[in-house]
């Protein structure tokens, strides 16, 4: 796999500390912190036992895809009103992913100490994806 893949540019700021206009949705930071959820996500569901692989599994999958998907989605409409429309998408998948992840916990399909680093990843992403969305509802 190429570096470009792997290795996304986080420059936001000019020289002189001053934001600058995005060239991508590579260089969005809810984005890549997305990215990294559905990487953990990836991890802590291959513990799951092998009859949840349909289930919750495929599930939890899904929505953990559908958040840096929706919010590339968006980004590349180019209308504020589209990508507030698929940050909001992304959000309720989040939520998706969050009563996903208390069920699994509650199931015990994991270890608590397993689930803790998606569920920080979980709240992280939900608070840029807030503030996301309040900057595009002004």
């Amino acid at each position: 796999m190429s570096n470009f893949i792997l290795e996304v540019s986080s420059v936001q700021e000019d020289n002189d500390g001053k934001r600058k206009p995005l060239r991508s949705y590579r260089e969005l930071d809810v984005w890549k912190k997305a990215i990294d959820l559905v990487e953990e996500l990836y991890r802590v569901t291959r513990l799951f036992p092998k009859d949840e692989q349909f289930v919750l599994v495929s599930q939890m999958r899904r929505s953990a895809i559908s958040i840096p998907s929706n919010i590339v989605e968006g980004y590349g409409r180019k209308d504020r009103g589209d990508y507030r429309r698929h940050v909001s998408i992304a959000n309720g998948s989040l939520k998706e992913l969050e009563t996903q992840v208390i069920i699994a916990g509650r199931l015990s399909l994991a270890e608590r100490d397993e689930l803790d680093l998606s569920w920080q990843l979980l709240q992280d992403v939900g608070k840029m994806l807030s503030r996301l969305l309040s900057s595009l509802s002004r």
